[in-house]
């Protein structure tokens, strides 16, 4: 079996290769391993994912150590105990790292479902304007323009719920109640429209919504 180099700078080089290496394969494996012990799948997977884990690990691992050892035995016990630290420091952590990446996916999730949302947002909010702006459609329609008709109050109150949560442009927003705020102001302007009698016929633009 090859050696470690006895010259000094070459040995203390080869064991520093030695020793990321260990300490790579120690943390990575650790790590998996407990990934898949929290993973939802885990009690149908039986032991086989973690073993298999471990098994990778040991198998970078333990030739390495073996290997140092020839050369010298203080550098195998070196590189043994980094393994061990190293890998019980990853199993320590490894569930804080999995909430970090859960979290950053919830988010990334969170955000393209904001981007639609904001979408649907600005056509809403553009065709109530129609009832604010146009001549023709406030005299045909004047009870989409009065608040005391309960539908339209609560349309005006899902436009401003939904205005504090995201904006009207907002397309960066992250608050995971911005879209159904938007759900909610869709449905109140489809209310609105029936109880003021409003038809498609007619509708330049988005019509009114099908929910």
């Amino acid at each position: 079996m090859t050696s470690l180099s006895p010259s000094g700078a070459l040995a203390a080089s080869q064991f520093l290769a030695l020793a990321v290496l260990v300490g790579g394969a120690a943390f990575a494996s650790a790590y998996f391993a407990r990934k898949h012990l929290a993973a939802d799948d885990a009690l149908s997977e039986g032991a086989d994912g973690p073993f298999w884990d471990v098994f990778a690990g040991l198998a970078v691992v333990v030739p390495a150590v073996v290997l140092a050892s020839f050369t010298w035995p203080w550098a195998g016990l070196a590189l043994g105990i980094l393994a061990a630290g190293t890998g019980l420091m990853a199993f320590a952590t490894a569930p804080r790292l999995l909430r970090r990446q859960e979290a950053r996916r919830a988010s990334r999730k969170t955000l393209l479902l904001n981007e639609a949302a904001a979408a649907r947002h600005r056509s809403a909010l553009a065709r109530w304007q129609r009832y604010e702006l146009d001549p023709r459609f406030s005299i045909d329609y004047p009870a989409m323009s009065d608040p005391r008709q309960p539908e339209t109050a609560a349309l005006i109150r899902a436009i401003r719920a939904a205005e504090r949560l995201g904006g009207r442009t907002d397309r960066a927003c992250a608050d995971t109640a911005y879209a159904p705020a938007v759900d909610h102001l869709e449905h109140a302007l489809a209310a609105a429209e029936r109880a003021a009698g409003v038809g498609t016929a007619g509708l330049p633009g988005p019509g009114p919504a099908s929910h």
